[in-house]
C-alpha cells in the first residue's frame, strides 16, 4: 500500500515548497554557526528564508546586517521581520524603509512577543502600531510588498476564544496579508481544523506549517508551555531517556519531523516553514527525507555520471 501514498512519490520533492527561519547572530562564534547554516541550506532552494528581529528593535541592526549578507552573498530572497513591541510608528516606518532600501521586497509582519518575554503581559506602545493587523497596512501603505503574517493553531494565548483569534488573522488578511504562517506545533489535527475555522471565515490565503524540529526536547517543552503550544504524550515518550544521547536524539528528532510533515503532504499541504534554530543538519535531513534534494549534489552527481 505505501507504493501508493502520495508523500512517497518520487517526485514529491518537486511539489514541496520550504522556507527557512534564522536569527540574527549574537556572536562571532553564533555567526560563523548561522553561515555554516545558510551555505548547508541554500543549496535547497527555499522559496525564501526570514530573519527574526528583536522586541522593541533590539536585534534591529543584526538583523539588518544579516538580511544585507543574505542580499550580496547568496542567492537566496530574505524575508526581514517587523514588530510593534516597544516602537513608535515613526521608528517602524523608519526601519521599513530601511530595509526596502535594501531591496527587500517580503515582510514577516507581527505584533511581537512582549519585552518581557513570553507569558507576560503585552502593553502597545501609546504611539505605536497596536497589533500585526496595523503593521501589515503600514508595510502595504509603503510597498506592495509580499506580507506573511503568524497564525495559531492552538489559538493564540492571549486571545480568549478561537472566534477572537481568527478575527485578527482576518484583519491582516483584509490589510493585505499574503500568507499565514504558523505557530510549531506537534498535533497535525489541530492545524486541519485551525484551517477549516479559517476557511469558513473566508479566509482563503496560504495558511503555512511552521515545522520545529526538536533540537533540545527539555527546552522546547518549558518554550511550548510558556506560548500555549501542546506537547502530546506520544512526542516526550519519544525523547524519554535522551537527555545525555545526543546524537541518538538527533535521529529521533528528524524522524519525527518527517513523520508530521509526510503526514501534512497526504492531508494535501505544499508549503511548510522550518525553524531553523540556525542549525541545519535536521532541518537538511528532513527536507532529504521528504524528497527535496540539493542541486549542488545533483549537479555534482551529472558531472560525475
Amino acid at each position: 500500500m505505501n507504493q501508493f501514498r502520495f508523500s512517497r512519490r518520487p517526485d514529491i520533492g518537486d511539489k514541496v515548497r520550504v522556507s527557512f527561519e534564522f536569527f540574527p547572530p549574537k556572536t562571532d562564534e553564533m555567526e560563523a554557526r548561522l553561515w555554516d547554516t545558510v551555505t548547508r541550506l541554500e543549496p535547497l532552494k527555499p522559496r525564501f528564508v526570514s530573519v527574526t528581529y528583536g522586541a522593541g528593535g533590539s536585534t534591529r541592526e543584526r538583523t539588518a546586517r544579516t538580511v544585507r549578507r543574505i542580499l550580496n552573498e547568496t542567492r537566496l530572497t530574505p524575508a526581514a521581520h517587523m514588530t510593534c513591541v516597544d516602537a513608535a510608528r515613526h521608528q517602524v516606518d523608519a526601519v521599513i524603509q530601511e530595509f526596502a532600501g535594501m531591496g527587500v521586497t517580503r515582510f514577516v509582519a507581527l505584533r511581537g512577543d512582549p519585552a518581557a518575554g513570553v507569558g507576560t503581559a503585552y502593553r502597545p506602545h501609546p504611539d505605536g502600531y497596536a497589533n500585526g493587523a496595523e503593521l501589515v497596512g503600514a508595510l502595504k501603505s509603503v510597498g506592495d510588498f509580499d506580507i506573511s503574517v503568524s497564525a495559531y493553531p492552538e489559538k493564540h494565548p492571549e486571545s480568549p476564544d478561537f472566534a477572537t483569534d481568527i478575527d485578527m488573522l482576518k484583519r491582516k488578511v483584509d490589510n493585505g496579508a499574503t500568507r499565514a504562517i504558523t505557530q510549531f506545533f506537534f498535533d497535525n489535527d489541530l492545524y486541519e481544523r485551525y484551517v477549516e475555522r479559517a476557511r469558513r471565515a473566508g479566509i482563503y490565503i496560504p495558511i503555512v506549517p511552521g515545522i520545529l524540529p526538536v533540537h533540545n526536547f527539555t527546552q522546547v517543552a518549558n518554550f511550548s508551555l510558556r506560548c500555549g503550544a501542546l506537547v502530546p504524550a506520544w512526542l516526550a515518550e519519544r525523547f524519554e531517556g535522551l537527555e545525555n544521547d545526543p546524537q541518538t536524539h538527533a535521529l529521533v528528532a528528524s524522524a519525527v519531523a518527517a513523520e508530521q510533515v509526510h503526514d501534512l503532504v497526504e492531508r494535501g499541504v505544499g508549503d511548510f516553514h522550518f525553524y531553523t534554530m540556525n542549525r541545519a543538519d535536521l532541518v537538511f535531513a528532513v527536507c532529504h527525507m521528504i524528497g527535496i534534494r540539493s542541486h549542488e549534489s545533483e549537479a555534482a552527481g551529472s558531472a560525475a555520471a
